[in-house]
């Protein structure tokens, strides 16, 4: 039983106690978790699976994330903003996705908004967001890590001032985590610090 703490991995090197039940979680772990993601598209990918995922396991999208790519044209803002309700409707019955209604509408209406922006507008909003990692302490246990930050709210509230949907502040924050704008790996993880 763990008491939160960075545990043994496969090799014996010490990793985030979520990152240790399967290998699917250790290679997102160590090789894409917390790294710093730049690239409207890019950026566009990893708020959608986040949404995607809430109320879910993130093993559950992990798995299905090049069905996911597959699905939404690798993700392409131009492309999917060029989705029609006919689009919806296939995605709807397509295996290799988790098929809901409400996060397939905002998939689509947020890269639709997002095709108004200008190049390099969307990674700039969201890097502007990013706490100055000196304010961060360390987390040492997984109690630790925060749900939500002030500033992961306060992106979540420009990002739908501009008219995106399923960004809430927890979703906003696990972006915040995913695309490295905060390390939230544990201290003595072989992954913290590593990008």
């Amino acid at each position: 039983m763990s008491d939160g703490t960075a545990l043994p991995g496969p090799d014996g090197a010490l990793r985030c106690p979520w990152a240790l039940s399967t290998p699917d979680y250790v290679a997102y772990h160590d090789e894409e978790w917390g790294r710093p993601v730049h690239g409207d598209d890019a950026l566009y990918e990893r708020l959608c699976l986040e949404a995607f995922q809430s109320g879910l396991s993130w093993i559950t999208i992990l798995r299905r994330r090049e069905g996911f790519r597959a699905a939404f044209a690798g993700f392409e803002i131009a492309r999917v903003a060029e989705f029609t309700e006919a689009d919806e409707e296939r995605l709807l019955a397509d295996p290799g996705i988790i098929r809901n209604r409400l996060k397939i509408a905002a998939t689509v209406a947020n890269a639709k908004v997002l095709a108004g922006w200008a190049p390099g507008e969307l990674d700039a909003l969201i890097w502007s967001h990013a706490p100055d990692p000196a304010g961060r302490p360390v987390p040492k246990t997984l109690a630790d890590v925060p749900a939500i930050t002030p500033e992961s709210t306060a992106l979540s509230k420009a990002l739908k001032k501009r008219g995106l949907r399923f960004v809430g502040p927890t979703t906003a924050y696990a972006l915040m985590q995913a695309c490295g704008l905060v390390d939230d790996h544990l201290d003595g993880c072989v992954a913290r610090g590593a990008a």
